[in-house]
């Protein structure tokens, strides 16, 4: 299998280049390839370090740890949950079709297949892809295909049948192109919500024990009453569920696409096993970032939330940027915050190689020079964090949490880190 397909940013639909699949067996391998209108455009740039700027084509093979794809066409294949969808929907197409006697390929579903199963309104950042009929998945005669608002009950029952092995050939039609967009392990789908933004519909889970999705709108109102630049998030009830709605921030005022990266890409991260620390992404924001000590700043108090929450899945695809301008990228609003009861408190991402996974704020104290922050700074972040954090009870009344679904919480937010916390800023402020 040997494919070309057009990759586009933006609604304009700026031709960027082209992406080359070659697929034998189980091998597959892929190229990139700038295009001429791109390199000599006074507003292109580069959109993943790992292609630089320029003429030839650059070469990419799958590796058992890695995308078949460079990192910033990577970033919006569909991972998880979205596989998930995608190979049970196939799998119901191929059996209808044998039933009915129609003969088909059997072949298994290759990589450039799931990146082009995401639906193209929907699809993260601003790459596009336009296969060789000249259509972007699900577009043509289609409309838009995430849905409003008031169907949430529709995909509720969709992905709990999903779930529970009892779907549907109509419940994964139903998702196609609502529930593909999006990586992570657990149920989601895009939706456009009442003022016509886009936002990610995340559901609960039939295996869930405590309600994971008012935990996280609950840590991502904790972490903007800290300072954090956070997505926006609330509650929305369906069908007696409780549905975590998080807005978008790859889309502009006006629904525009913005590029979009995750810090794995930013990094040149492939291996995801091997150990990384918050101070590469530091590095990374000196030179990629307009603003590097806003930016440094911002990250080390998102690091003391972290670890004051327990949110022990903070991984590098889980912090992001946005394109400004001129090759520059700035830290995305923070997003997937999720407080975890009763786990140990270790950390995705280390603070340093010399820290180690521990989730420790005096390590975090200790590191602040690197990150530009004067020792009284630091202490002055960590109040405000401390401070917010201190009034989860509170927040988690305020989006509606009853006691029980709170006191579930517990051990996530009352923990010895935030005795050490205390601590250290009652000796800072001596």
């Amino acid at each position: 299998m040997n494919r070309q397909i057009k990759v586009y940013i933006g609604d304009v639909k700026k031709l960027v280049g082209t992406l080359f699949f070659n697929a034998s067996g189980n091998r597959e391998s892929s190229g990139f390839e700038y295009s001429s209108e791109w390199i000599e455009s006074s507003k292109s740039f580069e959109i993943d370090p790992e292609l630089p700027l320029g003429y030839g084509r650059l070469f990419r093979s799958k590796k058992e740890w890695r995308s078949v794809f460079h990192g910033a066409i990577a970033d919006s294949e569909p991972d998880g949950w979205a596989r998930q969808v995608i190979l049970r929907a196939s799998g119901k197409d191929r059996k209808e079709k044998k039933d009915r006697g129609i003969s088909i390929v059997d072949d298994p579903l290759t990589s450039l297949d799931f990146l082009l199963s995401v639906d193209d309104f929907s699809r993260i950042g601003a790459l596009r892809f336009q296969d060789e009929n000249g259509e972007f998945q699900r577009e043509a005669g289609k409309g838009r295909t995430a849905p409003p608002l008031i169907e949430l009950d529709s995909l509720l029952h969709a992905t709990r049948a999903v779930e529970t092995d009892t779907e549907t050939a109509a419940d994964l039609e139903y998702l196609r192109g609502r529930g593909t967009s999006l990586g992570g392990l657990r149920p989601k789908c895009t939706v456009i919500d009442q003022d016509g933004s886009l936002s990610i519909g995340k559901f609960p889970s039939v295996r869930d024990s405590y309600s994971v999705t008012k935990g996280e709108v609950l840590a991502l109102r904790v972490a903007a009453a800290a300072g954090i630049q956070a997505a926006e998030a609330r509650i929305v009830e369906s069908d007696g569920a409780s549905i975590a709605l998080i807005k978008r921030f790859d889309r502009g005022l006006r629904g525009e696409r913005i590029p979009y990266l995750s810090a794995a890409t930013l990094l040149g991260i492939e291996d995801s096993y091997q150990v990384h620390t918050y101070t590469e992404i530091v590095d990374a924001l000196k030179r990629y970032s307009p603003d590097y000590r806003a930016d440094a700043e911002e990250l080390w108090r998102r690091i003391a939330l972290t670890i004051l929450i327990t949110n022990v899945d903070d991984h590098m695809r889980n912090h992001g940027f946005l394109y400004v301008a001129k090759n520059q990228w700035r830290l995305s609003p923070a997003f997937d915050i999720n407080p975890f009861p009763d786990k140990r408190k270790v950390l995705k991402t280390w603070i340093a190689e010399s820290v180690g996974d521990a989730a420790s704020i005096q390590s975090l104290m200790d590191v602040a020079p690197y990150f530009g922050i004067a020792p009284r700074r630091a202490c002055e972040i960590l109040s405000t964090v401390e401070g917010a954090v201190d009034r989860w009870r509170q927040i988690g009344k305020d989006i509606g949490m009853k006691a029980s679904e709170l006191n579930a919480f517990e051990t996530a937010f009352e923990h010895e880190e935030r005795l050490s916390a205390r601590r250290i800023i009652g000796l800072m402020k001596k």
